[in-house]
C-alpha cells in the first residue's frame, strides 16, 4: 500500500514539475506592444490563438507556462489568428516549434523574427495559373457566416468536355499559395499539375478556407469540455448540401460518390473522417491525415456503428514523431473499422518514420494518397 501510494505522489510530483515557461525576449522592431501574444498547437487544436493560452506581459517580454500535455508538443506563435502568425523576415512561414518534456521545470528563450501580417512586405503568390478564387464569401447558411473558396481545374479543362472527379479539402489557404498559407503550402496545385503530364490523371479541387478562430468548432463533431462547442455537423452539412451543389453546377464534375472525395489534416482530418462516415453516399474516397482523434473520444463508438461500408475507401498517414495519442488513436480507429465491417482492402494506413505534425509531411504524402484513393 504504502510503495502504490509513493509511486502516485512521485506521479503527481513530476506531472507538477512537468512543465516549461516560454519568454518572448526578442521581437521584431516594428512590433506594437499594445497587441496580443497567444501559443497555438497540437495541445489545443491549433486554434490559431485561444484565450486561455494568451502570454502575459512584463514590459518588452510576453511569458507563458506551459504544463505537460504529452511527452511533447508542436506550436508556433500568433497575434491571435493564423493570418498573424510568426514567420521568417521575408514572411514565408516557419516550420513548427517542438518541445520534448523532461521531469523539471523548464524555461525557453524565443525570439520572434517577424509577424506575417507585416505590411511592407509583400509575399508572391506561388500559386498556378488554373488556381481561381471561386468565391469570396460563399454563404454557410447553417452557421450564420460566410467562407473564402478556392478551386483548382485541370490543365485542359477548358479544352475538353469531360466531366472530372473532385476533391474537397479542409484549411484551403495552406494548399495553393505560399502568401495565403499560415503554417505553409501543400503544393496541391503544382503535384495536379505534373500527375496530369505525366499520368493523365485530372481532377478538381475545392479548397475551403478554415473559419480562423472558428476552426476548430467548425472542424469538430461533437463538443469537447475544455476546448469548445462543436459545429462539425453544421459544417459538414454545409459542404454537402450547399457547397457541393453550387461546384456541381458551377463544373463539369462526376457527381457520384465513387468519384468524390474528402481530405484534411489534423483536426480537418477529424471532420473528414466523420464526414466520409456519415455521408458515404456523396464521398467515396476519404483522406485523413494526421486525425485529431484525441479531441472527440466519440468518434470511436460512432465510427463503430457507421463502419459496415462497401464502397468506400479511406486512407490514413500520419508520422510516427507526432505525439504519444496519435500513433495508438489512428491504430485503434483502424481495427475498430475493419472489425466493424469495412473492407480491409478499401482501407490503407501508412506511418511515416520521423513525420511530424507539419504541413511539410503532408505535402509529401498527398501525391501517394491521391494515387491510392483514384489512381490505384
Amino acid at each position: 500500500m504504502k510503495s502504490a501510494l509513493f509511486i502516485i505522489c512521485i506521479s503527481i510530483s513530476e506531472m507538477l514539475l512537468s512543465q516549461v515557461t516560454f519568454v518572448i525576449n526578442k521581437l521584431p522592431d516594428n512590433h506594437e506592444y499594445n497587441k496580443d501574444i497567444f501559443i497555438s498547437g497540437d495541445f489545443e487544436g491549433w486554434s490559431g490563438g485561444k484565450e486561455q493560452f494568451k502570454l502575459q506581459q512584463d514590459s518588452a517580454k510576453y511569458f507563458i507556462t506551459i504544463p505537460k500535455f504529452d511527452s511533447s508538443i508542436k506550436y508556433k506563435f500568433t497575434l491571435g489568428s493564423w493570418a498573424t502568425a510568426e514567420c521568417d523576415t521575408t514572411a514565408n512561414s516557419i516550420d513548427n516549434r517542438v518541445y520534448n518534456f523532461g521531469k523539471t521545470q523548464d524555461s525557453v528563450y524565443i525570439k520572434i523574427t517577424n509577424w506575417s501580417d507585416d505590411r511592407s512586405i509583400v509575399k508572391k503568390s506561388t500559386s498556378s495559373y488554373n488556381v481561381h478564387l471561386f468565391s469570396e464569401h460563399f454563404k454557410m447558411p447553417q452557421l450564420n457566416r460566410e467562407r473564402k473558396i478556392w478551386i483548382y481545374l485541370p490543365p485542359d479543362y477548358e479544352n475538353s468536355n469531360r466531366r472530372f472527379p473532385v476533391l474537397y479539402l479542409q484549411d484551403g489557404q495552406n494548399m495553393f499559395d505560399d502568401s495565403t498559407s499560415f503554417a505553409g503550402e501543400w503544393q496541391i496545385d503544382e503535384t495536379l499539375n505534373r500527375l496530369s503530364k505525366s499520368k493523365g490523371f485530372n481532377l478538381i479541387v475545392v479548397a475551403i478556407e478554415n473559419g480562423g478562430d472558428k476552426r476548430l468548432s467548425e472542424y469538430a463533431p461533437w463538443e469537447n469540455k475544455k476546448y469548445g462547442i462543436a459545429e462539425g455537423d453544421a459544417y459538414v452539412d454545409f459542404i454537402v448540401n450547399n457547397l457541393k451543389p453550387a461546384i456541381d453546377k458551377a463544373y463539369r464534375t462526376e457527381t457520384a460518390a465513387n468519384h468524390t472525395a474528402i481530405m484534411g489534416s489534423s483536426m480537418g482530418g477529424l471532420i473528414s473522417h466523420y464526414a466520409g462516415l456519415k455521408y458515404p453516399k456523396v464521398f467515396g474516397k476519404v483522406g485523413v491525415f494526421s486525425p485529431s482523434f484525441w479531441y472527440a473520444d466519440e468518434i470511436f463508438n460512432f465510427t463503430k456503428t457507421h463502419a459496415y461500408l462497401k464502397h468506400v475507401k479511406m486512407y490514413y498517414v500520419l508520422g510516427d514523431q507526432e505525439g504519444e495519442a496519435m500513433l495508438p488513436n489512428t491504430n485503434r480507429m483502424v481495427e475498430i473499422m475493419k472489425m466493424n465491417g469495412f473492407p480491409e482492402k478499401n482501407l490503407f494506413l501508412k506511418v511515416v518514420p520521423n513525420g511530424t505534425h507539419s504541413e511539410s509531411l503532408w505535402r509529401t504524402e498527398f501525391e501517394e494518397a491521391i494515387g491510392w484513393l483514384f489512381i490505384k
